[in-house]
């Protein structure tokens, strides 16, 4: 078999244990803060970015990640640290009880290991401030997995390949979510052509 068979077998066996019952429950948090007119912050690289895109603009919802504005976050880390920069930015945005984290990472944050430090502080803040939690993350999903309201993990078929399909999925179920019927409130461009 090659490395590509291979690979989308993998891929195949995680859509087939991806909890659908987590999906929908973050589907519902995202209609709620919608509803109660909170803002949505995704924290994480480079989805979460194309994520606010989706949110915004399918799905209705106010939505900002602090890696959007690369010279508020290098003054950030520069200034203070990597590791508070995510929870002091959501605290200038003035992170409340309205509102909704969304991570996106591989391992969800683990202090003890020093991995996704920020994450973690930022999810601190958000429980001080009384915001929905949620997470899309992998392996065992570290902190967010343990805070979260709602929390998908990416199930690992093989520790060699954890981040790509985590990474990946969370594109997957992200596109699920602003496609569906609950949370989705304008068309899609090629739906919407005749």
């Amino acid at each position: 078999m090659s490395f590509s068979e291979h690979y989308l077998a993998e891929a195949a066996q995680i859509v087939a244990r991806l909890d659908a019952a987590a999906i929908e429950r973050l589907a519902g948090l995202l209609v709620a803060v919608r509803a109660r007119g909170g803002r949505l912050f995704v924290l994480g690289a480079g989805n979460a970015s194309h994520a606010v895109n989706d949110f915004r603009k399918i799905a209705g919802i106010e939505a900002y990640t602090p890696t959007d504005n690369v010279s508020e976050l290098t003054a950030r880390i520069n200034d203070d640290g990597w590791d508070t920069a995510f929870a002091n930015w959501l605290a200038v945005s003035r992170l409340s009880a309205k509102d909704m984290v969304l991570v996106f990472s591989v391992g969800g944050g683990d202090v003890a290991r020093q991995v996704s430090v920020s994450i973690v502080r930022a999810l601190e803040l958000a429980r001080e401030r009384g915001a929905t939690i949620a997470g899309i993350v992998g392996r065992d999903g570290g902190y967010t997995a343990k805070v979260a309201d709602a929390c998908v993990i990416v199930p690992t078929v093989n520790p060699e390949t954890v981040t790509a399909h985590t990474e990946a999925f969370q594109a997957v179920i992200w596109h699920l979510l602003v496609a569906h019927p609950a949370v989705q409130q304008s068309r899609m461009k090629w739906e919407s052509v005749q």
